[in-house]
């Protein structure tokens, strides 16, 4: 009897059943044991210790919350729909990992503080690859998408030398908390922008002031922080990735101060050393020279970056792991 062309067939993958024969499952504990033996079979120690663990602890979770299978199904439906709401501009996914706090705790496990570096923060789901190369002094937004502001300093290494040709990419929201991706009209890139540190280490760029924004609740993870009754906003906040040949990547945040979303940021983003001070300048020529349109005010953030070097990292990451 002929299969219907319809049928999509499910083929056996290259492996062949383990030499020792397990113990059926008869019980909640053999189910566990046995998972983890046939992940012995896996050759990377690494991954091999990434999956024991997370069998391990995904199965105690089952076992200590006693979930029902009604409870296991809405997860699957939720994970599901998050996957289903991902598109190449919008990383649900990430959001997810942010508001639970893993994304925020992957960062500082894998970038803790060398010294006086500048304090790494989370990616977020907004970064794109599309932004404009610009130089020294360029807007970074297009008029009109906010109160003016002007972004000043030097990329230099711990010790204070200016490190030149370091590639900045910073990104924003404009007034209204959106970032360009969530425009459905959206037709290039704008509030992003890529440059480069000059032989002096030095960079500057025109921007907007950033404002404090909902992250979208319009997925499942804004469902799920609906159900926890938590809040879905971000602080303002400025997105800088910095990176120079021999040192460490860097991907931060700043955060003018005073606002009130700074300590329950929805994605547990917020650092003290990341919480900085606007200052408010009033004075028509400066916001000229500056290549400022319209006013006579604009708002300037003095910033240097201090990148550490990859030996730098990897020292304070065995300190971190001793502790």
């Amino acid at each position: 009897m002929s299969e219907s062309p319809s049928v999509k067939h499910a083929v056996k993958n290259q492996f062949d059943a383990p030499e020792k024969e397990l113990p059926l499952p008869e019980g909640p504990d053999v189910i566990t044991r046995n998972a983890i033996a046939l992940n012995s079979l896996n050759p990377d120690p690494r991954s091999k210790l990434i999956f024991d663990n997370l069998i391990r602890h995904l199965h105690e979770f089952v076992r200590e919350t006693q979930l029902t299978t009604d409870e296991w199904m809405t997860a699957i439906q939720f994970l599901t729909a998050t996957g289903q709401t991902c598109t190449p501009i919008r990383q649900e996914f990430i959001l997810l990992s942010d508001v639970l706090g893993v994304s925020a705790l992957v960062d500082a496990l894998n970038n803790p503080t060398v010294g006086n570096s500048t304090q790494s923060t989370v990616l977020g789901p907004f970064f794109t690859e599309d932004a404009a190369d610009l130089t020294s002094g360029d807007s970074i937004a297009s008029e009109g998408k906010g109160s003016y502001l002007y972004v000043t300093g030097r990329v230099v290494d711990t010790a204070g030398r200016p490190i030149p040709n370091a590639t900045i990419e910073t990104w924003e929201t404009d007034d209204h908390g959106f970032y360009d991706t969530q425009y459905a009209d959206r037709d290039h890139p704008d509030c992003r922008g890529r440059l480069k540190s000059d032989v002096n280490g030095a960079y500057a760029f025109r921007a907007v002031v950033p404002v404090a924004y909902p992250i979208p609740g319009d997925g499942p993870v804004g469902q799920l922080l609906e159900k926890m009754h938590r809040h879905n906003m971000r602080p303002a906040h400025l997105h800088m990735m910095v990176e120079a040949e021999g040192f460490q990547k860097l991907i931060t945040s700043f955060y003018p101060e005073g606002d009130k979303w700074i300590a329950s940021d929805a994605v547990f983003g917020v650092k003290k050393s990341l919480v900085v001070k606007l200052r408010t300048v009033d004075d028509e020529n400066e916001a000229r020279s500056k290549g400022f349109a319209k006013g006579s005010t604009f708002k300037l953030l003095e910033q240097d970056i201090v990148l550490a070097s990859p030996e730098e990292t990897q020292r304070a990451r065995e300190s971190l792991s001793k502790a």
